[in-house]
């Protein structure tokens, strides 16, 4: 197990390793930052490290065999009413779990706090219902996606200006670091019953779904509420002049998201525990590996969040403000893509999903092309984000026609890239996002005075959109590449058939034998 944690939080390291050196070398060259607030940066990398290491170590022992686990079990059962009951509450309770909801929140005071996540949480179970239901079904992926994007877009017109990029965002936080490992393995699980030749293209397509249904659960709630604004407030840089207030600093903080983490983890145990009394699927050593797994689980989300959310806010967002507010704001442009391209290795959901591709796929879609893809994806996200906030551009003249090429596609590419595609891009929209990328977006926009509702908002969009687009083009290049490979082979064939035709192949008899 040692070992095995040693190559997790090694992993992590050249992960991170690429965004701090990025963000050193601006805070140097392009805006000064204190030694202090250079320093509290720098511990949160090594706690994002740490936390990433026993976090995914977690979700490997504990939270995939768990979530295929429950996929399994539904098939199994003869009551459709209550395995689609059970999907429900389990996409209720996941996504009312995730961190990254609690933050987003607490970002628009115009709607109760509650009231959104709650509203978050149902989406998501129904559409986890919905997705469920497609994989029993056996519907193309395509079909329901282009169905439901278009009644978010006609929604979305009815929906107040300052709400949508909100309302967008809210399908990015929503897979995040607890919901993907559960939503990914539940898919492979639903989907190995099957055992037809499209069921590991369905296997993919639940987190797709599942992120449709907040964005059109919270665009209908702001229509009722309509929110005129919201003031954030900017995330003050503590005063830090010795080491020993490092260490106060991060001390007091954890806490916080200790019990955040808790009240998330209960639900989840709970839900476990009721699930396991009925089925009895576990033995006792898994079981026991499932309880080491929830443990490392909490402790690398306590950690992991706390040294992003108090090493890497200030810092993100100090450095959005002072660039847009200088000459060389149109430098966030190239320096956001270097960092977007780079930020994405640090999301903890994404090494699970490139993990379950690589398997699924049998290693002919590999981790590192995987990666690769996402990376261009984030970049050139972070890119078209940072223009429209320096140019005031309004997100929808982004979302529409990006959707709608994403959509296209689907029709071109193999079926698995239309699941893997869609999937990862709520994969890349998580903690990073939301507690890096975000500030930044907020300090630019606070730099050149916008609209921080209209503008900053709408970064975990574009960031879940990208992707879409990435890896669909991968696809196609894929089935192009197999395509060929296919025609080749027939060529081959064809040309040694014909060599071999009309020959009279003659055995010479053995002398017999007396």
């Amino acid at each position: 197990m040692n070992k095995i944690l040693k190559a997790k939080i090694m992993e992590a390291f050249s992960s991170v390793l690429p965004i701090t050196a990025i963000v050193l070398i601006a805070s140097v060259f392009l805006v000064p930052v204190p030694a202090g607030t250079i320093l509290m940066f720098l511990v949160g990398a090594s706690l994002l490290i740490i936390g990433m290491g026993f976090f995914t170590l977690g979700a490997d022992m504990a939270m995939m065999p768990i979530g295929e686990g429950i996929g399994i079990q539904l098939t199994r059962s003869s009551n459709l009413f209550l395995v689609l009951l059970v999907s429900f509450i389990m996409g209720l309770i996941i996504t009312i779990a995730e961190p990254d909801l609690q933050v987003l929140a607490l970002q628009v005071p115009s709607i109760p706090p509650l009231a959104l996540i709650l509203t978050v949480a149902v989406g998501v179970g129904l559409f986890l219902v919905i997705a469920v239901l497609r994989t029993f079904l056996k519907i193309r992926l395509s079909v329901l996606l282009i169905i439901f994007y278009l009644i978010v877009f006609a929604v979305a017109f009815l929906a107040p200006n300052n709400f949508i990029p909100v309302a967008f965002d809210s399908g990015g936080v929503t897979t995040g670091p607890i919901t993907v490992p559960f939503i990914l393995a539940m898919g492979v699980g639903v989907a190995a019953v099957r055992s037809d030749k499209d069921s590991q293209n369905d296997s993919f397509g639940l987190v797709s779904l599942c992120s449709v249904g907040p964005i059109l659960s919270v665009l209908i709630l702001g229509i009722f509420f309509k929110p005129t604004g919201a003031d954030i407030e900017s995330h003050v840089v503590p005063l830090i002049e010795t080491s020993q207030d490092v260490v106060k600093t991060f001390a007091l903080e954890m806490p916080h998201y200790l019990v955040d983490v808790l009240y998330a983890m209960a639900a989840l145990v709970i839900f476990f525990v009721i699930f396991q009394f009925i089925s009895r699927r576990f033995k006792k050593h898994q079981l026991a590996r499932i309880a080491v797994g929830f443990f490392y689980t909490l402790l690398g989300l306590v950690v992991f969040l706390t040294g992003v959310n108090v090493g890497f806010i200030p810092v993100g967002q100090l450095l959005g403000s002072e660039l847009a507010a200088s000459p060389l704001k149109w430098i966030l442009v190239p320096l956001s893509m270097v960092i977007g391209y780079f930020i994405v290795a640090a999301e903890p959901a994404v090494h699970v999903l490139t993990k379950q591709v690589e398997e699924i796929s049998s290693g002919s879609i590999s981790q590192k092309n995987m990666n690769r893809g996402l990376s261009i994806g984030m970049a050139s996200a972070l890119a078209i984000t940072m223009i429209r906030i320096l140019t005031g551009i309004s997100i929808m003249w982004i979302l529409i026609p990006g959707y709608a090429v994403a959509l296209i596609l689907t029709f071109f590419v193999p079926r698995i890239f239309t699941g893997i595609a869609f999937d990862s891009g709520g994969v890349c929209s998580g903690p990073m996002t939301s507690t890096f990328l975000l500030p930044l977006a907020m300090g630019t926009c606070e730099g050149i005075g916008g609209d921080l509702m209209t503008d900053a908002f709408g970064i975990v969009a574009m960031v879940a959109m990208a992707p879409l687009l990435v890896i669909q083009f991968m696809g196609l290049m894929y089935g192009r590449k197999l395509k060929v490979s296919a025609q080749k082979t027939e060529a081959v064939l064809e040309t040694i058939s014909e060599e071999n035709a009309g020959e009279i192949i003659e055995f010479e008899e053995e002398p017999a034998h007396e």
